[in-house]
């Protein structure tokens, strides 16, 4: 998401970094650039607007006109402005009640089912909440199905009664959870093709029925301007909490995210950032601001790694790469480890500066490491302790029963080893990271 208007700003930045001092006579063109990538990002115009005049205003105040290297200033009221318009503070799920009920709405398409799971998986792994799927779309073929499917995956309880009255569904839905402790209530609502005046009563109807804690809005990331008007039609029946973004990982523009906020004052909360039931993210705008300037997000990173990785198995890795112990039994386990953070292409797009160092355009190919794991696992556990005892006849046997070459094989031993020396030096801090 936003890839080609961190393209844009990046090199409006490079622009004004080889200025000696930024005046009235380049800063126009600069803001023309700003104005075109904005909209061509498919921002509102008015908030283009208001982007343009107040980055205009600060650029040529007094701070930047003294300063020694304008490019970084500037860079520096790009994030500041963007922030603004993303809505300057995250605004958190609530979590503050014994049972917290949230109502999920939304038009039919935009991934309103897939997002309950998703939600489900977050508030159960990153709050320890344990949550409950209610079924109340009983209008759309397979929609109950759907969500069952999904709860079955997720191991969540989903609670349905077929085809009924979706407000008694759900106020039976509210009496079992209080009896069988469960802390978190999602309810799937059914899905309109428009503001449908029939199906918003029935949402009304539901809210004043349960009474949830938060009411949120999925919307499609690609649904452009029109977004707007839907969050503004929802927002009429109901009171709306937040909104969460589906498809962010697609082909869009991303105005969207960046008009919301500031047009309707309602916060986007999470972001849809990947197809799997795990890639739901909170928006955090300070965080997003730096992924459209190419800072990264190492919180993202962390948080990704915090969620999926053994604590307690890495600390013993690197406690082994210090002690010049670590084999290739723990290099195994590691890249199991690192395979559950999902495409790491993803991941290296969240490295400060990613876009310049070309790592946003990296494919890496899950057969590779579907190979290297292959060429480890055709090896005996004494091999895989010991590797220096692997010659000429033991690599024959491994590539053989891996499907590779001998070739294949010296080439994973000696990037194993050299992997092992550079880890060592991190560990031991003689070594600085690239980033």
């Amino acid at each position: 998401m936003f890839d080609n208007l961190g393209e844009k700003f990046d090199s409006i930045i490079s622009k004004v970094k080889g200025y000696g001092t930024i005046n009235e006579d380049n800063i126009s063109e600069m803001v023309r650039d700003i104005r075109v990538a904005l909209l061509e990002a498919d921002v509102n115009y008015k908030i283009v607007g208001e982007f343009v005049n107040s980055v205009k205003e600060k650029a040529l105040g007094e701070e930047v006109a003294k300063s020694l290297k304008p490019g970084e200033v500037f860079a520096s009221i790009l994030r500041n402005e963007l922030i603004k318009i993303l809505g300057e503070e995250e605004a958190p799920l609530t979590m503050n009640k014994p049972i917290n009920i949230t109502l999920m709405c939304g038009l039919q398409g935009s991934g309103k089912t897939t997002t309950v799971g998703k939600l489900g998986a977050l508030v159960r792994k990153r709050y320890n909440r344990k949550p409950l799927f209610v079924a109340c779309d009983v209008y759309r073929p397979a929609a109950i199905d759907q969500l069952k499917t999904l709860g079955k995956s997720l191991n969540i309880e989903v609670y349905e009664e077929g085809k009924g009255n979706p407000v008694e569904i759900a106020k039976r839905a509210v009496e079992y959870a209080k009896n069988n402790g469960y802390d978190y209530i999602l309810i799937d609502t059914a899905g309109r093709l428009q503001i449908d005046e029939e199906l918003m009563d029935e949402l009304v109807n539901i809210y004043n029925a349960v009474n949830p804690s938060e009411v949120l809005l999925v919307l499609d990331a690609m649904i452009g301007q029109d977004a707007v008007n839907v969050i503004n039609g929802f927002n009429e029946k109901l009171k709306l909490t937040g909104s969460i973004l589906t498809k962010m990982d697609g082909d869009t523009k991303g105005g969207v995210a960046l008009s919301l906020r500031h047009l309707t004052n309602i916060p986007i909360k999470l972001i849809g950032d990947s197809e799997k039931l795990d890639g739901l993210s909170e928006f955090v705008p300070s965080r997003i601001a730096d992924r459209i300037l190419g800072m990264g997000d190492i919180v993202a990173i962390a948080q990704r790694a915090e969620e999926v990785i053994d604590e307690e198995e890495a600390k013993n890795a690197a406690k082994k790469l210090k002690q010049g112990k670590f084999d290739l039994e723990d290099f195994l386990n590691q890249m199991r480890q690192v395979k559950k953070l999902g495409p790491l292409e993803n991941l290296l797009k969240l490295l400060p500066g990613a876009r310049k160092a070309g790592l946003d355009n990296i494919n890496i190919d899950p057969k590779a490491m579907a190979k290297v794991e292959a060429i480890v696992l055709s090896m005996t556990p004494s091999e895989r302790r010991n590797p220096d005892i692997i010659k000429a006849s033991r690599k024959q046997r491994i590539a053989k029963g891996s499907g590779s070459t001998v070739e294949e094989v010296n080439r994973l031993l000696k990037q194993f080893e050299e992997m092992k020396k550079m880890m060592k030096q991190f560990t031991n801090g003689n070594m600085k990271m690239p980033f």
